[in-house]
C-alpha cells in the first residue's frame, strides 16, 4: 500500500534551486532542493524513493523551519 511521507525544511532559507517537479520518480537520497541559508546550500533529500504527488515551493522562495517542502508517494 502506498505511503505518503512529508518533507519538510530543516532550516529557514530560500530555495536556490529546485531539483525535482511535481510527478517525478526520485530515488532514496535524491535531492529535490537546495536550500540557501547564511551563504550554506543546504539540499533537501527523498528520504526512500517515492514519486512526489505534491510539491508546495519554487525557486526564490522564502521557506520556514519545519515548512512543507513537498509531499512523497513511496510503494
Amino acid at each position: 500500500m502506498p505511503m505518503r511521507i512529508k518533507i519538510t525544511s530543516e532550516i529557514a532559507g530560500q530555495v536556490w534551486k529546485l531539483l525535482a517537479q511535481q510527478g517525478d520518480e526520485l530515488a532514496a537520497d535524491a535531492p529535490i532542493v537546495i536550500l540557501e541559508s547564511m551563504k550554506m546550500e543546504i539540499p533537501i533529500l527523498a528520504p526512500t524513493a517515492g514519486k512526489i504527488i505534491e510539491l508546495h515551493v519554487a525557486e526564490e522562495d522564502m521557506v520556514a523551519e519545519d515548512q512543507l517542502i513537498c509531499v512523497i508517494e513511496s510503494q
